[in-house]
């Protein structure tokens, strides 16, 4: 079982960029990890992240001439390796055996487009609570060995992937394409598209059930003044009418709420708070 490549787009928020990377420092010292640095305005962001690929091999720096946006620059890091990938958001942290197990999962099933970890701000992957975005864990490494500890891997199939952390099978790719630039331009609605496509074509989206990655939320598209807007809900709308109504059914059947109460069984047992 070959590990994904983790490919990690970038624009500005520095604090965040670093704890991104210390994090995958602790927990992936061995992977393949792609940066994208999508023209950062900010001038320590380059320093940093120079002197981060040459700690370890495996690493890789691309840099863009100028600010694309998320969308061209994971098309551009999807296009520039081979085999699965993991597109990881820049405000994110992840923990102890999260990549082997996007990886365990992916390999299941050839029928798997994406697989999705839990996160603490994760809209419809979020824990403890459904579609309601909680603190970043101080403790990740204890909060990734109970989701690895309670009951036997768990794959159920989602509407969507949740981009902050969206690992994409090579079948996928190579069966749907990349990302729609110009449809989704700098962001928002593209990974619902190409999960959409991807379930058109008879693949699907999965939770991946014993994985666990933190995620602070908006840090990089904040830093462009941008935020999700009806403008890129009607553009996904008009690709893929049913979509609003898969989502909300998700959400309104909740088929993930007996996995959350068993996990947070799990964490009153072991630690008394899920914090």
């Amino acid at each position: 079982m070959s590990r994904p490549t983790v490919i990690v787009p970038i624009f500005n928020a520095f604090g965040h960029v670093k704890s991104c990377l210390d994090s995958l420092e602790r927990h992936s010292r061995q992977a393949s990890i792609l940066l994208i640095n999508d023209s950062s305005t900010d001038e320590k962001i380059l320093p940093l992240l120079e002197e981060w690929i040459d700690r370890e091999p495996g690493r890789s720096l691309l840099n863009n001439e100028e600010n694309r946006g998320f969308v061209y620059s994971a098309n551009r890091g999807m296009s520039a390796v081979d085999g699965d990938v993991v597109l990881l958001n820049s405000d994110t942290q992840v923990s102890p055996g999260w990549l082997d197990a996007l990886a365990r999962c992916l390999a299941t099933d050839e029928s798997i487009a994406t697989a999705t970890p839990w996160s603490n701000n994760g809209e419809i992957v979020s824990f403890p609570e459904l579609c309601v975005a909680a603190p970043v864990p101080e403790d990740l490494e204890k909060i990734a060995a109970i989701f690895q500890s309670v009951g036997q891997a768990y794959y159920p199939e989602l509407p969507t992937a949740v981009g902050f952390c969206m690992a994409i099978s090579r079948r996928a790719i190579d069966r749907v394409g990349y990302f729609d630039e110009p449809t989704f331009g700098l962001g928002y609605g593209e990974e619902n598209d190409f999960c959409m496509r991807a379930a058109k074509a008879g693949m699907r989206n999965v939770l991946c059930g014993d994985a666990y990655v933190a995620h602070h939320g908006g840090a990089s598209f904040s830093q462009r003044g941008l935020q999700p807007d009806s403008g890129s809900m009607q553009r996904l709308a008009g690709k893929h009418p049913e979509y609003d109504s898969l989502v909300m059914d998700f959400i309104h059947s909740d088929p993930l709420a007996h996995r959350r109460m068993e996990l947070a069984k799990a964490f009153k047992r072991g630690q008394g708070a899920i914090r």
